[in-house]
């Protein structure tokens, strides 16, 4: 598989450069080669998409809903083929790829559906025989910049509601979900999309990521991926007065106090914390026990990670694969490092099932630290989480809300006045009872406080909102 543009309907392919891409499951196993862009292939992608967008955006709902059904089918026939690709490109287990192509599928069909939705209000006049009302209207050319680590769900959650907006897509895939990107746009380009109107350009963010940002006249600018990357799209976008929305980091807690379930609690700690290999902006990665069950809770995890399958991404048993690449192995390694060095090491997975080469790390749980630590504060995006005890249930929400960070935030308990208290006072966007941290259902918004995010959301209605803005009309029939 070798990665192409998909601009203005035609199939492209860059000579910027080549770079190898690697199964991090076997790292001896070649999966394709990335080509990459320079900024004419950027300069190409709007041009493109400003031309489509004329005629797409005064399409009708129905329309581009049509379009956006027929994507689905499509992604829905070609599921197990993207699937093992992006598992051999990025190392999620495949039975996750499987479940996330689901996702996708899902997406474009929740936000076809908004194609024949109201899109605005009628608003009394003060004036007599005035009809007032408003509409949301698209904005026009969408930059999209989607991460590697959910290589389908998260582009289309960013596509799908700013097409059937109305507005036309170049989109910037992480390098290392770049070969899904493009079975992705033969896909949507398989299921008769328009030429332009959604646009693929593969390349490294150094080269092409900065004309995207700096020079191409855009419209609105999607991100998902790291906060330092996300705080300096921020800026950009403000100074030339694109619309923007980030999502950045996460340093997820769970607490677990002591009147929950354990039989619940413990799994969905461990699903939270370990499943993708801890690549998750949700993932679980501080877990807070209140003291009277700091000491059975610790068991029960330790038995529990003590039976984790790491395994390569192709084994539809395995609990966890590879982290994504060799810097991603590296980041993460730096803080087992650090780990085995300050911490008390309280659960460990086994080793990789198989003999082969790959960027494998054992699930790891620490303790010992106080909530100041780098391994308590710091993203680590992979298999590592940090526990720490509470007191009671004030001091596990205060050492919750003790984060940069506000994505995701989760509390287990049976105590009805807990949960509600938690709902209201855990500084997070997305917060759960008796839930994992990882994962919201497509149909509810995505989001975090603090660094975590721009303040606005994504998926749900929410998407709708930001991909658009009110037009207010008003028309005297005297």
């Amino acid at each position: 598989m070798n990665s192409r543009n998909w601009i203005g309907g035609e199939w492209i392919k860059p000579a910027a450069g080549e770079v190898a891409v690697t199964n991090p499951s076997n790292t001896i196993e070649q999966v394709g080669v990335l080509h990459l862009s320079d900024p004419s292939h950027v300069i190409q992608a709007e041009q493109a998409a400003r031309e489509a967008y004329a005629s797409w955006s005064r399409m009708s709902g129905s329309a581009r809903a049509g379009h956006l059904d027929r994507m689905a089918d499509v992604l829905e026939a070609k599921s197990d083929d993207v699937a093992l690709l992006a598992s051999m490109e990025m190392g999620k287990p495949i039975a996750e790829m499987r479940g996330e192509l689901k996702r996708g599928v899902n997406l474009l069909r929740y936000y076809a559906a908004e194609g024949v939705r109201a899109n605005g209000s009628v608003i009394p006049s003060s004036e007599q025989n005035v009809l007032q009302y408003t509409r949301k209207v698209p904005l026009g050319v969408a930059g999209i910049i989607t991460p590697w680590n959910f290589p389908v769900a998260i582009p289309i959650w960013k596509i799908a509601p700013a097409l059937i907006s109305g507005n036309t897509v170049i989109w910037k895939p992480a390098e290392l979900a770049s070969l899904t990107a493009t079975r992705l746009a033969e896909v949507f380009a398989e299921a008769g999309l328009p030429p332009g109107v959604m646009n693929l350009v593969v390349g490294k963010g150094s080269q092409i990521g900065n004309v995207l940002l700096e020079q191409i006249p855009l419209d609105a600018l999607s991100f998902t991926g790291s906060t330092s990357t996300g705080l300096n799209i921020a800026q950009i976008c403000a100074k030339r007065n694109i619309k923007y929305q980030t999502e950045m980091g996460g340093k997820n807690a769970a607490i677990v106090l002591n009147d929950a379930d354990l039989e619940t609690a413990v799994p969905l700690v461990v699903s939270g914390s370990f499943r993708s290999a801890g690549q998750k902006c949700t993932a679980t990665s501080r877990i807070i026990v209140e003291s009277g069950i700091y000491e059975t809770f610790i068991e029960a995890l330790s038995q529990a990670v003590s039976q984790i399958k790491l395994a390569p991404a192709l084994d539809s048993e395995a609990y966890l694969g590879p982290v994504a690449s060799a810097s991603q192995y590296e980041t993460v390694m730096s803080y087992v490092q650090l780990a085995n060095e300050e911490a008390e090491i309280l659960a460990q997975g086994p080793t990789a099932t198989g003999d082969q080469e790959g960027y494998y790390i054992r699930p790891l749980v620490a303790g010992g630290l106080n909530a100041a630590h780098p391994l308590v504060q710091e993203e680590i995006f992979g298999p590592v989480a940090a526990v720490l005890e509470a007191t009671d249930f004030d001091e596990a929400v205060a050492i919750c809300n003790q984060s940069i960070y506000g994505l995701s935030a989760s509390l287990f308990t049976q105590n009805l006045s807990y949960a509600h208290r938690f709902l209201d006072e855990a500084r997070a966007g997305m917060v759960r009872v008796n839930q994992e941290t990882a994962g919201v259902e497509y149909q509810s918004p995505f989001g975090g406080m603090k660094l975590s995010s721009s303040h606005t959301r994504e998926q749900g209605q929410a998407a709708l909102d930001f991909y658009t803005q009110l037009k207010t009309c008003a028309i005297s029939y005297q």
